[in-house]
């Protein structure tokens, strides 16, 4: 089987509709979206209509039961008033110009989603299986705590997203964390490309494969930026997340990075 994993849309249609075509052409018989539809980039509905003729099977974000159940902002998880500032900005706007269809259809999605495909027992979520809207960095989470995870929630392979970086940790007994990345704006590597994964399973797992029930591969969305840069201008959206978009570093959202992520990037 080859599944395809899209983390946070946030409102990148052109991104989705460029990810469904690659995972197509490259042989993904079933999408997934771990959540976040919303935030960030301009016209959160038309986001709704690729999920729905793809059947993208979709689960529910932090932001998404924000909008679903109209709270008062995107229970994103950030601490410092910077990162907050401009989350609400994000959250206001994404609340404003969703439709009241579409926030019914947010609030009823599942908050997780399993699936096994040749022996292997997945768990897709959001932020982590015991928290919605956790970050779980590359350089600040144990693997003894994803090997607690995966024993808890009984997973061979637990994919998250939320933190917007894609990376992966083998486990024991052949296990798997994956952090899927997100379609919603560049991972903080100054590339104009946004990232999705595709998992292979079974027969599907190549013969180079050092694994030979799993093959995780991130894969490069190229889409048209500069037109989703001009969308977000005329939406009046801020001009630092519209930099992020043209250059691939993040210009927002980042004192919640741990050191080491953050010195990756250009501030």
């Amino acid at each position: 089987m080859q599944l395809a994993l899209f983390g946070g849309i946030y409102n990148n249609w052109l991104a989705l509709e460029a990810a469904i075509d690659d995972a197509r052409r490259r042989g993904a018989e079933q999408l997934y979206c771990l959540g976040d539809m919303g935030a960030f980039g301009p016209h959160p509905d038309r986001v709704f209509p690729l999920l729905h003729e793809h059947d993208v099977v979709c689960i529910q974000g932090n932001y998404d039961d924000s909008i679903g159940n109209d709270l008062s902002d995107c229970q994103c998880g950030y601490t410092d008033p910077r990162d907050n500032y401009f989350a609400q900005i994000s959250y206001e706007y994404t609340c404003e110009n969703t439709s009241p269809a579409n926030r019914t259809w947010l609030r009823d999605l599942p908050t997780e989603y399993r699936l096994e495909a040749d022996d292997l027992r997945m768990l897709l979520c959001h932020g982590s299986p015991r928290r919605t809207n956790e970050f779980l960095w590359e350089s600040t989470t144990s693997t003894h705590f994803l090997e607690s995870l995966a024993d808890e929630y009984t997973a061979d392979v637990i994919f998250g997203t939320h933190s917007g970086i894609h990376w992966q940790r083998r486990l024991s007994h052949n296990r798997r964390f994956v952090n899927v990345g997100v379609l919603g704006r560049p991972a903080n590597d100054g590339q104009t490309c946004v990232w999705y994964t595709l998992a292979r399973t079974g027969h599907d797992v190549s013969a180079n494969s050092d694994d030979p029930r799993l093959e995780i591969e991130f894969i490069p969305v190229e889409y048209d930026y500069a037109r989703l840069a001009a969308e977000m201008r005329s939406e009046s959206l801020p001009e630092e997340f519209i930099e992020t978009i043209c250059t691939g570093w993040w210009t927002t959202c980042l004192e919640v990075l741990p050191a080491k992520e953050r010195r990756r990037g250009r501030f």
